[in-house]
């Protein structure tokens, strides 16, 4: 039975193009999480859309507007058994306009499938989609070199694009040597669930094969419940409904929680009155599952996306300032004190200010180099005082990782990626 599986939460993440929904489709179509009719269906769309070979894509892009532009715009979420776990797959954007989705994606992810298309090898957004995974805390990643059949399924090519990526692997501070590279093709199925026979000098697992290979998520069931609420529905019968992943803690019927900042700042009080995942209702729910909740005692107007649902009895902080270390990916020219981008933290998106730049650190060693510089440039590690410049639940790394980490976004770009140190609480 499913249910006793550990959940594991796996995103996809790739340059548009390089074939990531078409992997994912294969997968769920090859694993029988999607019947025959569909997929003839879907096929019969692509085509009357004009993209005959799109229909796996199809499979996962089920927003009719992602249909027409052949694009992925927002996450999407599948389910699928393997023999060791239940897999919950999110397939996050690869365009940059949609990197903040990815975002939110990997902050939810255990694990991470990085497609590189054999033809194109890398790109100027992988380095960026690395950074993210790496800041974001997705411990365990195999990279799937796809499209191999465009590439005449030659090793050599394989070879050079295995080491093109390791370089990047190297940079970020992954060890190239205990990554997965899988040669497969999704389009056509190889290394996908079922082993290629044209590649005979390819030995390595096949894509689904590599997701029982990924070490099971450790539960932070032992922290205070926390689930950030991602989107909030109105259901007929029910009510309203947030929808989310606790990524801490256990959440059960009948406790009693607070929702933070609110749109009071004070926090709403409620009482938890039924879970709901995949159209079961559920006892409780613990940190790693995706669920909707609906609560005694609030209403549409008292919750939104970027609020946290946390137990009563240990709310989350609402700051003041903090402290935190943060790494430059992509910021046009310097940073600067004074600088007041988006922060993205959890499902909240938050203007801050950088107020003080403490420190230059030495991401290797962590050691200080330079103390108090005038500004900051794209490579640079760095410990900096932060001012929301609004209502922001957050944690310190030390306190509570998964409600600690963040990206910094300006002009539809990922500037920074970082975590938080130290905090001082709203008065």
């Amino acid at each position: 039975m499913a249910k006793n599986k550990p959940n594991m939460n796996i995103v996809f993440v790739g340059h548009v193009d390089a074939g990531k929904s078409t992997c994912v489709g294969r997968m769920m179509f090859d694993g029988g999480a999607v019947s025959e009719q569909e997929m003839k269906k879907l096929k019969e769309e692509a085509a009357k859309y004009g993209k005959a070979g799109f229909e796996f894509a199809y499979v996962m892009d089920n927003i009719k507007e992602e249909r027409e532009r052949g694009v992925t715009i927002d996450l999407a979420y599948k389910k699928l058994v393997t023999d060791k776990y239940q897999i919950t797959i999110i397939d996050a954007p690869g365009h940059r306009d949609f990197v903040k989705n990815m975002i939110t994606g990997a902050s939810q992810a255990d694990a991470a499938f990085l497609v590189i298309a054999a033809p194109a090898g890398v790109q100027p957004q992988t380095t960026e989609h690395l950074w993210l995974l790496r800041t974001m805390g997705v411990k365990n990643l195999a990279i799937a070199i796809n499209k191999m059949d465009a590439v005449n399924y030659e090793e050599s090519k394989f070879n050079s694009v295995k080491e093109e990526v390791s370089k990047l692997l190297k940079q970020v501070g992954i060890n190239p040597d205990a990554t997965t590279f899988i040669a497969c093709s999704g389009q056509l199925g190889d290394n996908i669930i079922r082993r290629s026979d044209k590649m005979p000098w390819y030995k390595g697992p096949t894509l689904r094969e590599q997701i029982d290979l990924f070490p099971a998520p450790e539960l932070p069931t032992n922290l205070p419940m926390r689930m950030p609420v991602q989107d909030v529905y109105e259901i007929t019968g029910i009510g309203t409904v947030p929808v989310g992943k606790v990524e801490t803690g256990m959440l059960k019927v009948g406790q009693k929680i607070v929702v933070l900042p609110g749109r009071t700042g004070e926090g709403i009080q409620g009482e938890v009155k039924s879970i709901e995942a995949h159209h079961e209702s559920l006892p409780e729910a613990q940190a790693g599952e995706n669920v909707g909740v609906n609560i005694r005692g609030i209403g549409k107007k008292d919750i939104a996306r970027g609020d946290v649902i946390c137990d009563s009895s240990a709310p989350i902080p609402i700051v003041e300032e903090f402290v935190a270390q943060i790494a430059v990916i992509n910021h046009p020219t310097v940073l600067a004190k004074g600088y007041t981008p988006v922060f993205h933290i959890h499902t909240a998106q938050v203007p801050c200010q950088f107020v003080e730049l403490i420190a230059q650190i030495d991401p290797r060693s962590g050691e200080v180099i330079k103390e108090h510089p005038d500004f900051l440039k794209n490579g640079d590690v760095a410990k900096v005082r932060i001012k929301p410049q609004g209502r922001l639940a957050l944690e310190t790394t030390k306190e509570n990782p998964y409600m600690a980490r963040f990206a910094v976004r300006d002009a539809g770009q990922t500037v920074a990626a970082g975590m938080c140190l130290e905090i001082s609480k709203k008065k």
